[in-house]
């Protein structure tokens, strides 16, 4: 039934169109941010638990840049442990050339003073990010190095970080300070290695140090026309043990390099998996939401044509009862 003062028909069509105007802007506002869930009053647990997979993908991209400071560092001592090695490895040879007869041993003691000045110029640049795991002038050097990985997230939501560890103690070629700790520049028992049976140590060392102080009751490697066929044996035996010992850090590093790595591409893929998750919370389906704001767009022409239409009836009465 029609009704002068108030028309029924118009007041549900323009229910209907305000409620479908309604969602129809709550669509286009998603479509527009790409955010289904955009505030907390839009979905408090989804949009609690969004937050939190952010805030913890933020901290893997924190993770990824200390991880790419560590593995440069690592990079940087594994190249020069790489020359450290390659140097030993002709400074051996260089002795070994000494003991055949006729050699020029103080022509080829200049080779090996060039050799060691080389050992020295690597060790000494060695260094990233203001530290050097080769080189160093501290008498008690920091030799524990630590690289954050990873993070962890408790039941309780408390976070702890997780850290690969690195002594560069079996690293440290050179300290200045104190001889004893660098691997090139300490005293080696010859004798101890050739294990003859004499008792009486033989101390050989390959560099001194920046201060200029050898070490203690210790013996220079490097050859003359008076350097003795058991001398020389002495010095391969030595430079064969540090060779072998600078091989071992050569190694133990390039095993770190390759764990950093690896995490590295872990973290990376973490971080993609923690955004998808976040996303699927969160974000927009974008042809869901089409395919919905086309059909809410198709309703809300129906909405204006049926209030249009209960206007019109309205005014026909209106007319008729004029006429009357």
């Amino acid at each position: 039934m029609s009704n002068v003062t108030t028309n029924p028909a118009a007041l549900a069509a323009l229910t209907v169109l305000r409620g479908v105007n309604a969602d129809l802007g709550t669509v286009q506002e998603q479509v527009t941010s790409g955010f289904r869930v955009g505030k907390a009053s839009d979905d408090p647990t989804y949009w609690s638990m969004s937050q939190t997979m952010q805030s913890d993908q933020n901290s893997l991209s924190t993770i990824t840049d200390a991880l790419g400071l560590g593995s440069s560092k690592v990079d940087t001592a594994s190249t020069a442990m790489d020359s450290v090695v390659d140097i030993l490895t002709q400074l051996q040879a260089k002795l070994v050339s000494a003991k055949e007869p006729g050699v020029d041993k103080d022509a080829l003691n200049s080779d090996i003073t060039q050799l060691k000045d080389q050992l020295q110029s690597v060790t000494q640049s060695a260094s990233f990010s203001g530290e050097n795991w080769l080189f160093s002038t501290s008498a008690q050097p920091d030799t524990q190095q630590s690289v954050i990985s990873n993070f962890t997230r408790g039941v309780g939501g408390q976070v702890s970080l997780v850290t690969v560890n690195y002594d560069s103690s079996q690293t440290l070629m050179i300290d200045s300070a104190d001889p004893s700790l660098g691997l090139l520049t300490k005293n080696v028992d010859a004798n101890s290695l050739a294990s003859d049976g004499t008792s009486t140590p033989r101390n050989y060392y390959l560099l001194a140090a920046d201060s200029g102080t050898p070490p203690a009751d210790g013996t220079e490697i490097s050859v003359s026309d008076s350097t003795t066929d058991d001398q020389l044996t002495d010095m391969i035996n030595v430079t064969s043990s540090l060779l072998k010992a600078a091989t071992t850090a050569d190694s133990t590093l390039g095993i770190m390099k390759s764990r950093l790595d690896d995490q590295s591409d872990y973290i990376s893929k973490l971080s993609d998996n923690i955004k998808d998750s976040a996303g699927s919370l969160i974000d927009t389906n974008m042809e869901e939401a089409s395919a919905r704001q086309t059909a809410l767009q198709t309703a809300q022409q129906m909405g204006v044509q049926a209030l249009s239409i209960a206007n019109t009836m309205a005014s026909k009465v209106l007319i008729l009862l004029q006429s009357s």
